[in-house]
C-alpha cells in the first residue's frame, strides 16, 4: 500500500510576527521545512511527498528539497484560501496513493518513527492521527469567560499531525464537507463528520507546532537534545 505525505505549509505566519514564512525560519541553522521534509524522507512508510505552500514560496521549496536530498518530493501545489482547500490541492496531486498522511509543515520535530507508527495504525483501521494525553486541566467556558464544566482529563487528547487516512475515505469526507458548506481546520473532524472513527496513535509531546516566537526556542532546545545541531 502506497502512502503519500501531504505537507501543508501555506499559512500566513501572522502570529509569528516575521517578514518571512515560518517555514523558512532557521532552527539550529536549518530551515523549518527542511527538518519536516527530512523526517518524511527517512520514514520507510512514506512513498512520496507533496508540499502545499504559498505561490511565492514554491521555487524556494523546490530548491531546498533538491539541496537536501528530498528525493520523495513529487509535486508542490499552491495553497488555497483556507486550510481545507490547501489540503484538497495537495491531495489532488497524490497520484496512486492508497493512504494520505496530512502534516503541518510547521511541525518540524516529528520523527520518522512516529510517522511509521501512525501510518501502520491507519492501514489497520482506515484512519489514525498522532496525539498525546493532555497534562493540564481543561475548562469549558461561556462567552463571558466563566467556567461551565471540567471535562475528565483522562479522556482528553491533544491531536497532532500527521493525520493519516485511506484516500477514498478522505475524498468522500471532503465531498461531504463541500456539500454541507463546512470548512474544517482539522482533518480528523472532517472525517468524523462522515461518521468514521479515527484511532489516536500515541506520539511524542515534542511534536510541537511553531506558532509564536517562543516556540522557536523550545524547538531548538529539543533539537539540541537530540544532537541535531544542523
Amino acid at each position: 500500500m502506497k502512502t503519500t505525505a501531504v505537507i501543508v505549509a501555506a499559512g500566513s505566519s501572522t502570529r509569528m510576527g516575521g517578514q518571512i514564512s515560518k517555514q523558512f525560519i532557521n532552527l539550529n541553522g536549518t530551515p523549518t521545512i527542511v527538518h519536516t521534509l527530512k523526517a518524511f524522507q527517512q520514514a520507510q512508510s512514506i512513498d512520496s511527498i507533496v508540499v502545499v505552500c504559498r505561490k511565492t514560496d514554491i521555487i524556494d521549496i523546490k530548491r531546498l528539497s533538491s539541496e537536501n536530498g528530498i528525493t520523495k518530493l513529487t509535486a508542490v501545489a499552491e495553497g488555497g484560501s483556507t486550510r481545507q482547500q490547501s489540503v484538497k490541492n495537495g491531495v489532488s496531486l497524490a497520484k496512486n496513493a492508497d493512504y494520505i498522511a496530512i502534516h503541518d509543515g510547521a511541525r518540524p520535530l516529528v520523527t520518522p518513527q512516529d510517522i511509521n507508527k501512525v501510518v501502520a495504525d491507519a492501514q489497520k483501521n482506515g484512519a489514525a492521527a498522532l496525539g498525546v494525553q493532555v497534562k493540564d486541566t481543561i475548562k469549558v467556558v461561556d462567552n463571558n469567560g466563566f467556567i461551565l464544566s471540567t471535562p475528565n482529563r483522562s479522556s482528553l487528547v491533544a491531536i497532532y499531525t500527521p493525520q493519516v487516512f485511506e484516500t477514498n475515505m478522505y475524498m468522500q469526507a471532503m465531498k461531504k464537507a463541500e456539500e454541507d458548506n463546512k470548512d474544517y481546520t482539522d482533518d480528523c473532524q472532517l472525517v468524523e463528520a462522515l461518521g468514521k472513527r479515527v484511532l489516536v496513535t500515541v506520539g511524542s509531546a515534542e511534536n510541537i507546532k511553531l506558532t509564536t516566537p517562543e516556540d522557536i526556542a523550545v524547538a531548538e532546545s529539543f533539537l539540541k537534545r537530540r544532537g541535531n545541531l544542523k
